[in-house]
């Protein structure tokens, strides 16, 4: 899946973090990521390219984590598209290479939008400064402490028999089929989660959850929780809540073999169509 980069491995260690001119930058606008064009193949800035002296870098910008001796740093403000630089929506740093390269610059989006988005103190409007001893961002007037947003999202794999329930999304850009998902509400158990989605989107009821992996999802600021589940009661789906525009009970054996295992959704899907689960 899309985290799969070891031996890589993304680490927080700002101890470590001495600008070097190889870092790799992160610029945001508008939900939109500056990239550059690298022998004709986009990629994350690189601070060498963009800064006189490595130590303009890090005096601009905040350590966001590193990637072996590679440190990503995030830069507020938004810097102005130029000669090979331009910026594209986040989700294009998918296609980045290497595939850790791309993992990588997808997290960084995550951590940077959390800071564009809580550049001031929620209780006293004070302005927030990076905690030297965590990934947090402190209030140097009254003391509140903010962490990264990290949403949690069930997904379910609803089987009945030899089949397993495909759907579409009424909304969004994603067009293609998938599993039933949705947020975890405040008091919820992932179990309780799961069970509701199910019902509000389809009408079904559902039992013996299983759950199978996770993945963490820079896109949504999410970390997506796949379980597996049993059909529990009448199969005829409802689509009355208008969240999905198809739901499908497809057999094993005409689910589409092609599709890679990148997402939490395809791995499942793919799990399920080869007899895995």
């Amino acid at each position: 899946m899309f985290q799969d980069i070891d031996p890589h491995r993304i680490a927080y260690t700002p101890e470590h973090a001495a600008p070097r001119g190889h870092d790799r930058m992160v610029f945001l606008k508008k939900q939109r990521i500056l990239l550059a064009d690298h022998g004709g193949a986009p990629a994350l800035p690189v601070a060498g390219d963009l800064f006189p002296e490595p130590g303009d870098a890090a005096r601009s910008s905040i350590y966001l984590f590193s990637l072996g001796d590679t440190a990503f740093r995030y830069a507020p403000g938004a810097r102005e598209e130029g000669p090979g630089l331009a910026y594209a929506p986040c989700r294009s740093v998918r296609g980045l290479a290497p595939g850790h390269m791309a993992f990588a610059a997808a997290t960084a989006c995550h951590l940077a939008s959390w800071y564009a988005h809580n550049r001031h103190c929620g209780l006293c409007a004070a302005p927030m400064l990076p905690k030297e001893d965590e990934r947090a961002l402190r209030c140097p007037a009254c003391g509140m402490v903010k962490y990264p947003r990290i949403s949690p999202v069930v997904m379910v794999g609803v089987r009945h028999g030899d089949a397993l329930l495909l759907v579409r999304n009424a909304t969004g850009e994603y067009k293609g089929q998938g599993l039933v998902a949705g947020f975890v509400e405040a008091g919820e158990t992932l179990e309780q989660a799961l069970a509701r989605e199910v019902l509000e989107e389809t009408g079904l009821r559902v039992a013996n959850p299983r759950y199978y992996k996770s993945q963490p999802w820079a896109f949504s600021q999410s970390l997506l929780m796949g379980f597996f589940a049993d059909l529990a009661g009448d199969p005829a789906v409802d689509l009355g809540s208008g969240e999905l525009s198809e739901a499908l009970w497809t057999p094993r054996a005409e689910i589409p073999g092609d599709e890679p295992r990148f997402s939490l959704t395809w791995d499942m899907i793919q799990a399920f169509r080869n007899g895995e689960v």
